[in-house]
């Protein structure tokens, strides 16, 4: 029998309380919404993360933009990060654990590059940090920057995926 653990958690949750849950794991409104809806007709853990990823594959630039909103940048000053992302700030500093060995030159360099990103795309740079050490996420925020406005967003999406994934299996 495929595990209920996530499921019977969040449906002991009010519908409020399920989106709020929810939006913990990914800042798209919609997306909690639509997956908050759907929960009572989802049988196991599994298909409620297939679930998951279905409706974020259906969403628009606006939702991914809106979720990517939720995220501190990657090396940001943790005391704003803790003011600012309070509900998820233990999430944040777990998966961007990597952070803490940077040597200053790799910091000073993630720093131009997410100014840079930022100016290129308007959104902050979005990668699955986890199991990342700082100058693996720096080779990969230099290798997105090049990137076509449209072929990052669909990166960018895909790594929100992930971390939505991990996440929502934090939960049970």
């Amino acid at each position: 029998m495929s595990e209920r653990r996530l499921l019977t958690l969040l449906g002991a949750l009010s519908s409020e309380e399920q989106v709020a849950t929810l939006m913990r794991c990914c800042g798209s409104s919609r997306w909690a919404e639509a997956l908050s809806s759907e929960l009572a007709s989802i049988e196991h853990d599994e298909a409620l993360f297939e679930r998951s990823d279905q409706l974020w594959a259906a969403l628009d630039r606006a939702d991914y933009l809106e979720a990517f909103s939720h995220h501190p940048q990657i090396g940001a000053d943790p005391e704003q990060l803790r003011a600012r992302f309070a509900s998820i700030s233990d999430w944040s500093s777990h998966e961007q654990a990597g952070m803490s060995a940077a040597d200053e030159e790799t910091i000073q360099r993630l720093a131009r590059g997410n100014a840079a990103y930022l100016e290129r795309f308007a959104y902050i740079f979005i990668v699955c940090a986890t199991g990342k050490s700082a100058a693996e996420m720096l080779a990969l925020l230099e290798a997105r920057l090049p990137n076509e406005p449209d072929e990052e967003l669909r990166i960018a999406a895909g790594e929100q995926a992930k971390i939505t994934r991990l996440r929502l299996e934090k939960l049970s």
